[in-house]
């Protein structure tokens, strides 16, 4: 059994906030594998439902972020799962917008939810980084990570959550990389700028002048067509 725990904080004024970006994760991933309906247990909302043939929980705590731990322990020790059973999904600052890593063991980074589950749990979960980019000074982080996602980042933010959904069973097989494969070239689709047909008058610029006639009515309808080249 694999227990997938996106991090945020409960309510509606929290919901577009880049610190709530694990909630969102977990939702798509519900939807797209058409989850068992949330409830409440563990001090959390869950649901239920299998990607690629493992049974998965999808884990959203409702005790706030800070005490992500608390939730995510007490799940833990009912199913008599241990850690490395346990996917984390939540906001990294330290990340470029739409970058993504994975990460196993090791600290906190400042993160006050992995703080509190590695508080409770210890630290050899697996963590999966969802990089929302830095203010660039650290008066500005609280009311960044705390504030709604801005219009511009829809661009990057709707197709890796959509990408993250589509993708989630090859996180129940354990294939990391192959998922952040996928990711990547989810997120360079929506990048990849698309290119302008050209005017039919620049796309036949090596017609040489002297292989048209100069004089007639050939020569004037293709000129009509090309333009002058006189």
């Amino acid at each position: 059994m694999l227990i997938i725990a996106g991090l945020g904080n409960p309510g509606s004024k929290y919901a577009n906030h880049r610190h709530n970006i694990g909630f969102m994760a977990v939702d798509e991933i519900a939807r797209r594998h058409s989850f068992s309906p949330w409830k409440n247990k563990f001090s959390s909302l869950l649901c239920e439902g299998k990607l690629n043939g493992e049974k998965t929980l999808l884990l959203k705590p409702q005790t706030m972020m800070n005490l992500s731990g608390q939730a995510i322990g007490e799940a833990m020790r009912f199913y008599k799962l241990e850690a490395d059973n346990i996917l984390v999904l939540y906001d990294e600052l330290d990340l470029a917008p739409a970058k993504t890593r994975f990460k196993t063991g090791g600290g906190a980074g400042g993160h006050n939810g992995i703080k509190s589950i590695i508080s409770h749990i210890g630290k050899d979960f697996t963590r999966l980084r969802l990089g929302i980019g830095h203010p660039g000074h650290k008066a500005k982080v609280t009311s960044h990570v705390l504030g709604d996602f801005a219009k511009a980042d829809q661009q990057w933010l709707e197709p890796l959550l959509q990408a993250i959904g589509e993708n989630a069973g090859l996180l129940a097989s354990g294939e990391n990389s192959s998922f952040m494969n996928k990711l990547a070239l989810a997120i360079q689709a929506e990048e990849k700028p698309v290119k302008k047909q050209s005017h039919i008058r620049q796309a036949r610029p090596d017609i040489a002048k002297e292989k048209l006639p100069k004089s007639g009515p050939m020569a004037d309808m293709l000129k009509k067509l090309f333009g002058s080249k006189e």
